[in-house]
């Protein structure tokens, strides 16, 4: 069984635009590409973590969200930066759409998408890190027995505000994805 780097989406990986549905609205942070690189030559699985509310609230359609995904991918791997699984939670408790209208053991803070990503892909939770920019990313990977590190890119600076105390404290925090990374493959 191998780590993972388990990465939010927006406000991580890419700016945090609010509900964005074509990847016409992404902008991949320019140091995303080095720290997946990192994390590729390290043998470190890459998997993106995403709450897609969006979906839930009409805003989006999952083939939209799929595409979206689909299209970051390419892009990445475009810059020889890997991203190897990509699970994402379309449900909200009181959204506008029926079907995805309730609680998901699989939406962040809950742990569901990295513990589902541990065994589809033989994944050792303790070896491994959650990188976020939310007390609910820093909440999820401690609740899947993960490191964490909070980010002060998108909603990271307020949450390290907020991050003093309590479960979702993160073991770390650093100014962006790429430092987070680096920091962790380094000992931190």
């Amino acid at each position: 069984m191998k780590p993972a780097a388990f990465l939010d989406r927006d406000g991580t990986l890419i700016e945090d635009r609010g509900y964005i549905c074509t990847f016409d609205q992404v902008h991949i942070y320019p140091f995303s590409g080095q720290a997946l690189r990192r994390l590729n030559a390290a043998g470190i699985a890459v998997v993106l973590v995403t709450n897609q509310s969006a979906v839930a609230r009409g805003i989006c359609s999952c083939d939209q969200v799929e595409s979206l995904h689909l299209r970051l991918r390419e892009t990445l791997a475009a810059e020889s930066a890997c991203i190897d699984a990509v699970y994402w939670c379309p449900y909200l408790a009181g959204g506008k759409v029926p079907r995805f209208a309730l609680e998901s053991p699989m939406r962040k803070p809950a742990p569901g998408m990295l513990l589902q990503a541990a065994r589809d892909l033989g994944l050792d939770l303790s070896r491994s890190i959650m990188v976020g920019d939310k007390l609910s990313d820093m909440a999820a990977g401690k609740a899947a027995g993960c490191r964490t590190a909070l980010v002060r890119t998108g909603n990271g600076k307020a949450a390290e505000a907020a991050a003093s105390h309590g479960p979702a404290c993160p073991d770390f925090v650093a100014d962006d994805l790429l430092q987070a990374v680096t920091r962790w493959l380094d000992g931190d």
